[in-house]
């Protein structure tokens, strides 16, 4: 019988719910209209031990993937991050998350709160929630009342 471990133990507060996945795949969808940008889910940034935002948006002339060799931590930091709070998510920690990713250089962390459809913009030196529920960021723009 093989003792098969696994190094990374996965909390059920990591575990993304229903609701999680359809906002951010409704979100994928308005972005992957923008032939601007690359729009990448679940990568892991080099970041302290490694952060992995729900989205990440990269200007498409930056992403080059080599399919016979993979990265795993992600160098180069993208223009802006999505994060979707989950049903087990504290939003204080989700919301430090995005001040962390900002301040390693992200110039702007959207934070979703499904129960109360609340968009929270993070920018440096900068918080505010947006009440229109639509964000910009250079050429990127997300209607989250479609979501």
């Amino acid at each position: 019988m093989l003792d098969i471990q696994f190094p990374l133990k996965i909390k059920s507060q990591d575990i993304p719910s229903l609701n999680h996945s359809f906002i951010c795949s409704r979100i994928l969808r308005q972005l992957f209209d923008n032939k601007a940008i690359e729009a990448l889910t679940e990568l892991t940034l080099d970041i302290g031990n490694g952060i992995t935002p729900d989205i990440c948006i990269y200007p498409s002339e930056i992403i080059h993937p080599n399919f016979s060799r993979d990265i795993t931590r992600m160098q180069q930091i993208p223009t802006v991050a999505i994060e979707v709070i989950s049903a087990s998510q504290n939003i204080q920690d989700v919301l430090e998350k995005a001040e962390q990713l900002v301040n390693e250089g992200i110039k702007a962390v959207w934070t979703i709160e499904p129960y109360t459809r609340t968009v929270f913009e993070t920018k440096k030196n900068k918080e505010d929630i947006l009440s229109a529920q639509i964000a910009e960021f250079d050429n990127i723009k997300i209607d989250f009342l479609t979501t």
